[in-house]
């Protein structure tokens, strides 16, 4: 193989860097990506939304929310299923905070107009093992709608 052959090859072969454990909060952005695409659809607005809301709770600049998000949205390709991310969120935050997700996921799914109901399929599911009831969720979808 020739010199040029193997410096080629060697811009072709990708090392992908190994995935992060998922804590809460990159269980949290796991499951908003893996609501906004469950419809097959990942709108600038669902991404955005995302953005915004990884920025706003855990303090972080506009750049470092996108590179969270861009993170959470490998793991949901990798990713167990949603129930893992919930067991996760719920064993860590209280009840409160579980709250706020299960309000951010709502969020999710309103941001493009239209409540996809493969998306409110897998809120519900998480809402379930968050441990939350049907009535935390209505006060849930609530709060996310007067949020806009």
């Amino acid at each position: 193989m020739s010199l040029l052959s193997r410096l080629l090859s060697g811009f072709r072969e990708t090392h992908p860097e190994p995935l992060p454990a998922p804590d809460e909060k990159l269980a949290l952005g796991a499951l908003m990506v893996r609501v906004a695409k469950s419809d097959r659809v990942y709108t600038v607005s669902e991404i955005s939304l995302i953005d915004r809301i990884l920025a706003q709770h855990f303090g972080l600049n506009a750049v470092e929310a996108a590179k969270m998000r861009a993170t959470c949205e490998k793991l949901q390709a990798a990713a167990p299923l949603s129930g893992e991310f919930a067991e996760l969120i719920r064993k860590e935050l209280s009840h409160d905070e579980r709250m706020e997700a299960l309000c951010d996921l709502w969020r999710v799914v309103m941001v493009d107009g239209d409540e996809d109901p493969g998306e409110v399929t897998i809120v519900e599911a998480v809402r379930a093992a968050l441990g939350l009831t049907e009535a935390d969720s209505a006060r849930a979808h609530q709060r996310a709608a007067e949020a806009g």
